[in-house]
Formats: C-alpha cells, structure tokens, sequence
C-alpha cells in the first residue's frame, strides 16, 4: 500500500532488470503518473546499492541512453559500492 504521502510513480517501459557479466541491476526510471515531468533514473544492485542521478532527463530513452554510456565507460560493476561510498551521478 502507498504512502498517502508519496505520489503515485508512472514507470518507464525501460525500466527492469539489466545483466552484463553475469552481474543484474534493476534500472528504475519514473516519474509522478499523469504528469509530463522530467524522468528520474535510479539503479540498485542486489546488495541494495543505490544510484541515483541528480538531475532528471527530458525523455525515458535520455535515462536509458545515460545508463547504457555509464556502463559502457565505468562498467557495470560500478553500481556496487563499499559501505563508505554512496554515489551519486550527475
């Protein structure tokens, strides 16, 4: 049951699981349903990782396209962190 707080979250049909090298993130990209706001993008590992990007994307597709160049330049496993990092991208 949602928060009464929270809104509801429209979800990009580009969101789910994603798997290279073995490795499976799950790729969030939403935004507030019934609204034509900016689409935030978030990733989390299995160990509960979290990444989120600081700035929204105009589209679903720019979300995708920026995680797809992340992992391409910083790999995937880049999306694991040890207990002193939290990370953030811009």
């Amino acid at each position: 049951m949602a928060n009464d707080n929270e809104p509801e979250m429209e979800y990009s049909e580009l969101s789910g699981e994603f798997t290279e090298d073995g490795v499976t993130v799950l790729v969030d990209i939403s935004r507030p349903a019934g609204t034509q706001l900016d689409w935030r993008l978030m990733v989390l590992t299995e160990e509960e990782d979290v990444t989120e990007w600081e700035e929204p994307f105009a589209t679903d597709r720019e979300a995708f396209d920026e995680f797809l160049a992340t992992v391409a330049r910083e790999g995937i496993h880049s999306f694991f962190t040890d207990a002193d990092d939290s990370p953030t991208l811009q």
